[in-house]
């Protein structure tokens, strides 16, 4: 096995909750609006620090994508998907972006996000909004 090397992120940035490795920076959320089937997901213009799984297409609230899973590079845990393809004209724009899902990593404050923290009565618990 090789050496692993990891980006070093400067400023406020979210990490995995198992191993504190950066995932990606405060200034890179571009929604906080998504949701998971755990809870809140905030959608990223670049993450650091994973790798992909497998291609699949998936039913969406929002369509049908195609997206792929994506883990921790040093704990290797998963901390959500990136959108590879959408069906939809409308959802483009989520094309190449990853989605991190809250209760998988710290804030950029040192929280951790937990489900019971986040699902409140009445949210739903779909992967996408």
């Amino acid at each position: 096995m090789g050496r692993l090397f990891l980006v070093n992120l400067e400023g406020k940035s979210y990490s995995c909750k198992h191993c504190k490795t950066n995932l990606g920076l405060y200034d890179d959320v571009v929604s906080k609006s998504f949701q998971s089937r755990h809870g809140k997901a905030y959608l990223f213009s670049k993450v650091v620090n994973v790798y992909a799984g497998k291609k699949e297409d998936r039913m969406m609230m929002t369509g049908m994508h195609t997206v792929v899973d994506i883990y921790c590079v040093k704990c290797g845990s998963y901390v959500g998907w990136r959108y590879e393809f959408a069906f939809e004209k409308n959802q483009k724009y989520k094309e190449g972006k990853s989605v991190l899902e809250r209760y998988k990593v710290w804030g950029p404050d040192g929280n951790n996000y937990w489900v019971a923290q986040e699902v409140e009565a009445g949210e739903s618990e779909s992967d996408d909004a």
